[in-house]
């Protein structure tokens, strides 16, 4: 156990347009357990240029990037790993001596997700979303050989830029046509202005073989829990919460911590 924060304790911190506490109970719990001198804070600011330059000049050691800063970052910092250059949207900022580098570790958590549900490469799907969200989920998914899918938003040039750029269909509602549905948008999150409403229409939900729903906080969603009642099988957004802050925890602290470990910090990160 870390027994407090002192002149040399590393900082690590969140930027995200409504902070929550996930990333700081996750975080902390596993610094306390492996007793690591870390400390990790969530933030929210008005300044992105200011809050990355505070990084930088501070010595802080890993940041946590949140909607809406995911793409707003990108040309404020120094380099990009290969899993956010592809995608155009980084979660992740590590600084390695006022170095800055930007990763997409949701990326790697969607991966992770499709082998551990055994979700085959060949079925259809269709993404609700076309921000930094379903940018990486949707590059993950085909980089690993989904490449049936289809982008659907309400903004015709987003939804086509994101298509194009994967080789996808792109459409302004949901086809009815089974598969995989995935929720990458806002839509359920708690404290949002949808967080009741669905993101799929019901038909598309009884008619899917999965749903995935992306948002994590609850982790039942309204879409989810309009699948579970339709007897669906679902993916939920704690899923690549977990996977994507264990991710994160590697790339600030160079620990790999176990499995035991990561169950363990996200009950005390999901505890009411």
């Amino acid at each position: 156990m870390t027994a407090r924060i002192n002149r040399d304790t590393k900082l690590c911190m969140s930027l995200s347009g409504r902070p929550g506490n996930f990333g700081t109970r996750f975080q902390n719990h596993l610094y306390e357990t492996l007793g690591l001198d870390f400390v990790y804070k969530a933030f929210t600011t008005q300044d992105i240029e200011g809050a990355v330059r505070g990084i930088r000049a501070l010595g802080i050691r890993g940041c946590a990037i949140s909607m809406p800063f995911k793409e707003a970052v990108i040309p404020l910092i120094d380099a990009l790993d290969p899993s956010a250059d592809s995608i155009g949207a980084v979660n992740t900022i590590v600084n390695d001596d006022g170095h800055l580098t930007g990763y997409n570790t949701d990326y790697l958590a969607v991966v992770a997700l499709m082998r551990r549900h055994e979700v085959p490469t060949d079925i259809r799907w269709a993404l609700a979303g076309a921000g930094g969200m379903a940018k990486a989920v949707a590059s993950a998914l085909v980089d690993y050989g989904y490449t049936n899918g289809t982008i659907v938003a309400r903004n015709a040039d987003k939804r086509a830029a994101l298509a194009d750029r994967l080789g996808l269909a792109h459409a302004a509602e949901t086809p009815g046509d089974g598969g995989m549905i995935i929720n990458a948008t806002p839509i359920g999150m708690a404290g949002g202005a949808e967080a009741e409403a669905l993101s799929f229409p019901m038909k598309a939900i009884e008619h899917a073989a999965i749903v995935f729903d992306v948002v994590a906080i609850p982790t039942e969603t309204p879409l989810i829990r309009a699948a579970r009642a339709a007897g669906r099988r679902i993916i939920t957004g704690d899923e690549v919460l977990v996977l994507q802050g264990r991710e994160q925890f590697v790339l600030y602290t160079g620990v790999q911590p176990d499995d035991e470990a990561v169950k363990t910090a996200a009950q005390v990160a999901l505890a009411p």
